[in-house]
């Protein structure tokens, strides 16, 4: 069928204009010639003429129907589609290039609701840390009524359709403007934008849909979780009003300060305390890590502040295969105080080394025997 009307020099857009360009024209047209800022007849012609224009140009399948030589609005045509009002222009097109419509079909809104979600506190142990575990929560949360299921109403019975807005959920109101007569909406009064009202609540709880409870639910601790790790359970929080979906659960991971390792990312530390004989001669040494007791090789003339790493003995780590490393550091312990047999061995041993020195006397730039140990004693 031959193109009857030129829409887009009535518009006057380009054939390659794209929406918002035709709908910025419409309006700019509608404000001159609309019937009540301009009453002249020829005025209220070209008024259905830029707002037919507009109807099929806005539209996609029309606007293709009349680029491949179809007009909408001739006799057989798919014309109609949205129809006129009483004032000869489609009223919901001109609302909609006005004031931003278009965002989808209004109507009554569901009593269903997602839920919240909710965070618990889990304190564990360095150990449970590092390994996992699982652990049985107590959880006080809301779940679906038990004797509504989830509907709001007393047993037997079912929400009505709301005679003011006779299911809608909303109401209009008509109103006078430059346009002609607007008609706005607002939620029901009635029913609260619902579109349905409940007679009679449930007497468990109270219409919400949803009690209070505890019940238990079991978790798996990943291996390598640490202070203030956050887990979430999806789905595991509260129920929405009205029978909704539940949130999620998020536990926050509180790690117990342990007596002997201090966490450093997933490497632990701990510090040893050996005699200044064993640090001067070697030793082996019992130490405890997360495993159970290790044995631990002191090599002859170890320092203090030495660190002795034994590696993939810390946590796991979280999400990935291997372990961190647990780091001994060394101090050594030296006498304050000797008894005579002492001290006169000690001396003996300066004097087989050749580091004797004059009792309590220590000659300046002199590094005897008694001055190595205290330097060394000292971190030197």
């Amino acid at each position: 069928m031959p193109v009857v009307n030129d829409y887009y020099g009535v518009l006057g857009v380009r054939r390659d204009a794209d929406a918002d360009e035709i709908k910025k024209a419409y309006r700019r047209l509608a404000r001159e010639l609309h019937p009540d800022v301009n009453p002249d007849p020829q005025t209220q012609e070209r008024f259905k003429e830029i707002t037919q224009a507009y109807e099929v140009l806005s539209d996609p399948e029309k606007r293709q129907m009349y680029d491949l030589g179809a007009d909408p609005f001739a006799p057989g045509a798919a014309a109609g589609a949205g129809g006129f009002g009483t004032a000869g222009f489609p009223f919901s097109d001109i609302m909609d290039a006005f004031f931003g419509g278009g965002a989808g079909p209004r109507g009554p809104r569901s009593r269903a609701r997602r839920g919240r979600n909710a965070t618990i506190r889990v304190e564990l142990d360095l150990s449970e840390c590092a390994f996992g575990t699982t652990r049985d929560l107590v959880v006080d949360t809301a779940v679906v009524c038990p004797t509504c299921s989830g509907e709001g109403t007393a047993p037997g019975t079912h929400p009505t359709t709301c005679e003011v807005c006779n299911g809608r959920g909303e109401v209009s109101q008509v109103t006078r403007s430059f346009l002609g007569q607007v008609m706005t909406s607002r939620p029901c009064p009635g029913c609260g934008g619902y579109g349905t009202v409940i007679r009679r609540p449930c007497p468990e709880c109270d219409g919400d849909g949803r009690v209070r409870t505890r019940r238990t639910i079991k978790v798996r601790i990943p291996a390598g979780v640490e202070d203030g790790t956050h887990i979430q359970l999806a789905g595991e929080g509260e129920t929405g009003p009205g029978g909704g979906p539940p949130g999620d659960l998020f536990l926050e991971i509180v790690q117990r300060p342990h007596a002997i390792f201090e966490r450093q990312g997933d490497d632990l530390h701990c510090t040893v305390t050996i005699p200044m004989v064993a640090a001067a001669l070697g030793a082996t040494l019992q130490v405890e890590t997360l495993d159970g007791p290790a044995d631990v090789d002191i090599r002859p003339g170890t320092q203090s502040g030495q660190s002795i790493p034994l590696y993939g003995q810390g946590t796991a780590h979280l999400n990935s295969s291997g372990r961190g490393d647990l780091v001994i550091h060394v101090t050594v312990e030296t006498p304050s105080k000797l008894d005579p047999e002492q001290e006169n061995l000690m001396r003996e041993l300066a004097k087989l080394r050749g580091e004797e020195a004059p009792p309590g006397r220590f000659q300046p730039g002199q590094q005897g025997f008694f001055s190595r140990l205290r330097d060394a004693f000292n971190g030197r």
